[in-house]
């Protein structure tokens, strides 16, 4: 999805790494919160509303880690390709333009993830039927099509939209789905925050590569509105997750269990000081480290508010 925010730091990864540690930092291990997060979410309302079967979470689980993971080697095989990725970008260096992975390494480990995520895929249209078929097809396509192909939905400004819709409605609504056998209202208001604040990592991503993006005509909805207005996206997706819990709150529709997720307003209040005042990459890198433990931190206490809530 976006770079690995465990490894801000390019001199640390100076050194060609062992081939081991080159496919965990191609893997972005530190970002797979994006899929867990809301696979826990639409768990524990499946859990609550007496519908929870474990073996179908955990291959909702193993699906949704395993498309994550092929989406990540498959942006960096096509933004290797298009000249988006190069060792003078801001963000932590990428396996390719470094050379420690080949574009043939990349492809394989890109087929077997999603290789993977279609053998969970089967056994939860088994236990579930077609809507999960079409869930899985569409994941899979839209992590490949983000970066490939000519039209590439990164390289149209369009990647929040989509990183909001399947890291936030479908990966939510289709684990609920896949164990209820049904939908609920309330996995629809579940999916919100999960999905702003997946879509509040990619957007500091951009806001850092903009200049870079441009120049290799990666035409991100950052780099076509400009650094304030992705700035006031930013903060948007933040605000727009935090009102959530309080929403259902205030409606008398949780408990104040639900409330939980405010325990996390200061790293996001500290986050958005960073996006809203640094433009240096370091900066930036570290804004982005916080927006991802951000999202697993209030997914986390969402989850855990929604349980007892």
């Amino acid at each position: 999805m976006t770079d690995p925010p465990a490894a801000s730091s390019t001199a640390a990864l100076s050194t060609p790494p062992s081939r081991i540690a080159a496919w965990v930092h191609a893997c972005r291990i530190p970002t797979l919160s994006a899929a867990i997060v809301p696979v826990l979410v639409g768990t524990v309302l499946a859990w609550r509303h007496e519908h929870f079967e474990p073996v179908t979470a955990f291959a909702t689980l193993v699906g949704a880690v395993a498309i994550q993971i092929g989406t990540n080697l498959a942006n960096d095989l096509y933004d290797f390709r298009k000249g988006a990725d190069s060792p003078a970008r801001i963000g932590p260096p990428r396996v390719l333009p470094r050379g420690w992975l080949t574009p043939d390494d990349v492809r394989t480990g890109m087929v077997v993830a999603f290789g993977l995520a279609t053998s969970a895929g089967a056994y939860l249209v088994a236990v579930a039927g077609w809507p999960i078929l079409v869930v899985g097809l569409g994941s899979i396509a839209a992590g490949v099509l983000y970066t490939a192909g000519p039209f590439a939905l990164a390289y149209m400004g369009l990647g929040d939209v989509f990183v909001f819709l399947f890291f936030g409605v479908v990966a939510v609504l289709g684990t609920y789905y896949a164990q209820a056998r049904l939908l609920d209202p309330e996995a629809w208001i579940a999916a919100i925050p999960v999905g702003t604040l997946a879509t509040a990592i990619l957007v500091v991503n951009n806001l850092r590569d903009i200049d870079t993006d441009r120049a290799a005509g990666k035409l991100t909805l950052a780099a076509r509105v400009g650094r304030r207005a992705t700035r006031v996206e930013f903060a948007t997706l933040l605000a727009a997750a935090f009102i959530v819990p309080i929403a259902l709150w205030a409606q008398g529709l949780r408990s104040a269990w639900v409330l939980l997720p405010l325990g996390a307003t200061s790293l996001a209040a500290r986050t958005l000081q960073t996006v809203f005042e640094r433009e240096d990459g370091p900066g930036l890198n570290r804004a982005l480290i916080d927006t991802a433990q951000l999202h697993m931190l209030f997914g986390l206490l969402f989850a855990a508010g929604l349980a007892f809530g």
